[in-house]
């Protein structure tokens, strides 16, 4: 007989290291949004610093299931929505919450988030005919999510220095009715190496 939380018994070891992904994605979330409504300048740093913290659970959950031999379906969806949460939404939201929150600026955040996203499903439908001789996926195609961290990590020195808000590296540029800030265009040229199809780096 089923019972409340039985999906919860289910979980393999490495399943918990990717919700602990997930949470700390979350909680970088939940810090640009306290930034934004008190101007604590430590709220932005903790949320920036729960990215990394994010980026080695991603590597140890995977590590671990290999380990006690527990790769499965579910691990592999779990991994792609925590990496959607931690390396996708949350990246944008710090991006946001450091001043880049010009109308360009947002439909360039959100095309980032759509090719972390797209990006991820790929790679869920194709992991099979990526696979070697020896059934695992021997490279990407386009650059990994976690990639995003290297963003969060230029956020970080702007925000150490001071350079967020009306101080952002490059300032802003009015084109027609928004404005753009230079600086977001590294989110788009991210994106765009997320979904790049003739891109292919080797799988550690």
């Amino acid at each position: 007989m089923s019972r409340h939380f039985s999906m919860l018994r289910e979980f393999h070891l490495a399943d918990w290291f990717t919700l602990a992904n997930a949470i700390c994605g979350m909680g970088a979330i939940f810090a640009s949004m306290h930034y934004l409504q008190f101007g604590q300048a430590r709220s932005l740093m903790v949320g920036m610093g729960l990215i990394p913290l994010a980026f080695i659970f991603d590597a140890l959950d995977g590590r671990i299931a290999r380990w006690r031999n527990s790769a499965g379906t579910l691990g592999r969806e779990l991994d792609s929505l925590a990496d959607v949460i931690s390396f996708g939404v949350a990246p944008a939201a710090l991006a946001y919450a450091c001043g880049l929150h010009g109308g360009w600026d947002w439909l360039v955040l959100s095309y980032f988030v759509g090719c972390g996203v797209s990006r991820l499903a790929r790679y869920n439908v194709t992991a099979e005919q990526l696979s070697g001789d020896e059934g695992k996926v021997t490279h990407f195609e386009g650059t990994p999510i976690p990639t995003s961290l290297a963003l969060v990590v230029v956020l970080a020195v702007a925000a150490w220095q001071g350079a967020i808000g009306d101080a952002i590296w490059f300032g802003a540029v009015q084109l027609g009715p928004w404005k753009l800030h230079p600086l977001v265009l590294m989110f788009a040229l991210s994106g765009s190496l997320m979904i790049s199809k003739t891109l292919r780096i080797p799988k550690p």
